[in-house]
């Protein structure tokens, strides 16, 4: 069954999806459950699907051994969970390989860790900081831009990549790192989908977990690159005197006071942690969008024109940013439709009520990201394109949290702003002279690894604006 088949199904039982009757709990059978988790390795998205379409918005699966797996894909379900009882839950066994492939950084610590770890990166990601960061991003891209190939064919993935590579290597780090993100983009690619599997195999010790994904040799050679990678960055910012007052995380990692002071591991694994978040989904928003774009005339020439009569031909800056609303809408209904993380796993440390469903302690709930953001009740014409939905008075009519691509509460993603920045400022710098154009007939479709990236190449053709 394809997204749009399941979708149809759904609309069908409205009864089934309206507020009143999603939220009544629905229970899979173990036969229906056992499919599910076949349908969760072989492809996630279709597997959620499937349930959404079969069982609504609330159900109960089983997992093996005797633990209870709860589907919730409603936005005051997750506000709970996430925000009102955060404090009842705890990361999912879902994030335990990727503790084992990238180390306790923010992504994947709990508890004292992750807040001391907050504490000493937060002060990168401030809003004064973030902002004082736009001339180098938009240099960076503008970089990158200008050396296309006039009508030139490129992977529009890798090309972000790059770009996105060039950003965090620059302004969070010191040093370039463009050159790396093919072979970046390939490592990170092989520990996405180590994770995905090992997720469902019976490993705890993360060290055991590590050795056994060892064995596979491109996994081995991604977790081999990441290493060298993420130790000669912080080999080369040791060689050199910290900033007293730097906005270089790197410097604020190594110099944190004795109070909040990380190991070599701890610095080591930080960094890992802000190549993948700081690079990789940026990257996929920015593709995603661009691709849209490309799928979608329309919403182009308002961009364009948009982009014209804020910038008069100049790359943009961060001054610009709140004219540009059109472009920030484009950029949020790409993540709208391919949220870059698709989904959040949480498991209850205490029993729990979430709105009338009793949850045990030990149970895992999962609240997709991806469904919710499809979700039809919450949006009109889910499955189409439509950046409309994201300006006043539309953008204001949804229920809180019915949109979520940074997730939300306490844990929310730390460089939100500093993403959103990046991807506005890129969009529009592009815009700003060319296009990128999906080749007619390429089959793209989203893989959900531990970001949801496009599934294979995405090739496009360059060309320059006429006039431009």
């Amino acid at each position: 069954m394809t997204t749009s088949e399941a979708r149809m199904v759904t609309s069908a039982q409205d009864s089934q999806v309206s507020s009143a009757g999603a939220q009544e709990l629905r229970t899979a059978t173990t036969r229906e459950s056992m499919r599910f988790w076949k349908n969760l390795v072989q492809d996630p998205l279709t597997a959620y699907d499937r349930v959404f379409a079969q069982f609504g918005d609330t159900v109960s699966l089983w997992m093996p051994p005797r633990r209870k797996f709860f589907v919730l894909s409603r936005p005051e379900y997750v506000n709970h969970v996430l925000v009102t009882a955060n404090d009842k839950y705890v990361r999912a066994f879902t994030y335990k390989p990727l503790r084992a492939l990238l180390g306790t950084g923010l992504l994947t610590s709990d508890g004292e860790p992750w807040a001391r770890h907050r504490k000493v990166v937060q002060p990168v990601f401030t809003h004064r900081n973030i902002r004082s960061f736009g001339g180098e991003m938009a240099t960076a891209v503008r970089r990158r831009v200008d050396g296309w190939d006039e009508d030139g064919l490129v992977d529009g993935m890798l090309e972000m990549r790059a770009l996105t590579m060039d950003v965090v290597g620059r302004v969070l780090f010191g040093i370039e790192l463009a050159h790396e993100a093919v072979k970046t983009g390939d490592a990170i690619a092989q520990v996405q989908r180590a994770a995905i599997v090992t997720s469902m195999l019976p490993l705890e010790d993360p060290k055991t977990t590590r050795r056994v994904l060892k064995v596979f040799p491109k996994i081995s050679n991604g977790l081999s690159y990441l290493d060298q990678l993420v130790g000669g960055i912080i080999e080369e910012r040791k060689g050199r005197p910290l900033e007293e007052k730097s906005r270089n995380m790197i410097d604020l990692l190594l110099g944190a006071d004795n109070e909040h002071r990380l190991t070599e591991q701890e610095i080591f694994d930080e960094v890992v942690t802000m190549i993948l978040a700081g690079h990789e989904t940026t990257a996929n928003a920015l593709t995603w969008a661009l691709v849209l774009l490309s799928q979608y005339p329309s919403a182009r020439e308002r961009l364009e024109q948009e982009v014209d009569e804020v910038l008069g031909g100049r790359d943009p800056e961060v001054a610009d940013l709140e004219k540009l609303k059109w472009t920030d809408a484009v950029i949020s209904e790409a993540m709208r439709l391919y949220p870059p993380g698709w989904g959040i796993e949480r498991e209850a440390m205490a029993d729990d009520e979430v709105g009338g469903i009793e949850i045990p302690a030990g149970s895992t709930v999962s609240m997709p990201v991806y469904l919710m953001h499809r979700h039809p009740e919450f949006w009109p014409n889910p499955e189409g394109f439509d950046p409309e939905r994201f300006l006043e008075p539309q953008n204001s009519d949804r229920p809180r949290n019915s949109y979520i691509p940074f997730g939300v509460g306490k844990r929310v993603c730390i460089g939100a702003g500093f993403a959103m920045l990046e991807a506005t400022l890129a969009l529009a710098t592009i815009a700003n002279t060319h296009r990128l154009d999906l080749l007619g007939g390429t089959d793209l479709r989203p893989r959900a690894d531990m970001s949801l990236r496009p599934r294979g190449e995405v090739p496009m053709r360059i060309s320059r604006r006429p006039g431009r």
